[in-house]
């Protein structure tokens, strides 16, 4: 997949909107719930209001799916209006990568911290100057601190992408257990 295609997907919301539902769904989804799942995100209503689910709907049917699964991230059943990811999703993924306030990716940010840790660590364990003389115990302790309190920044910072995923993870889940026979 070429650069232009990837910034191709992600220019458009919508498209974007379906890469995130589906990594956040196990396996195959119908289009129709996908289209439920967009349009109430879109609106901030659950159920979404009728007329937009449609329009949601029809946009994924007859344009965003249709591309997506043209370049390979999504297999597309249209008679059976069933999607699900391909493996090809993760060359998008690194490029939807949310950047933190110092502008680089939480991931980058991430394996940055790891390291400086090990490098800390390591460093008093073989009893470089000044920081030798700190115990090791309290550089890992430090920097798996340093990791919590950026986990909550992140959480925080992202807080209603979170709390939409997993209303609707919630939602997915509860609608599974209906569907299920009682014995």
């Amino acid at each position: 997949m070429t650069e232009c295609q990837i910034h191709g997907i992600l220019a458009n919301e919508r498209r974007r909107a379906v890469i995130e539902r589906l990594d956040a769904s196990p396996g195959t989804v119908t289009v129709r719930d996908l289209s439920t799942a967009i349009a109430a995100a879109e609106t901030g209503k659950s159920p979404p209001p009728a007329r937009v689910r449609e329009s949601v709907y029809t946009s994924l049917h007859q344009t965003h799916l249709p591309k997506l699964h043209d370049i390979g991230v999504v297999d597309y059943d249209r008679d059976r209006s069933l999607v699900h990811l391909r493996p090809a999703v993760r060359e998008i993924d690194r490029h939807m990568d949310v950047l933190n306030g110092l502008g680089v990716t939480w991931g980058e940010y991430y394996r940055s911290l790891g390291v400086f840790g090990l490098v800390l660590v390591t460093a008093s364990l073989v009893g470089w100057p000044l920081v030798g003389a700190v115990d090791p115990l309290l550089w890992s302790s430090g920097t798996l601190a340093a990791f919590a309190v950026s986990v909550a920044v992140q959480l925080w910072n992202d807080r209603w992408r979170v709390r939409r995923t997993v209303g609707s993870l919630l939602r997915y889940r509860h609608r599974g257990r209906r569907r299920q026979p009682h014995p």
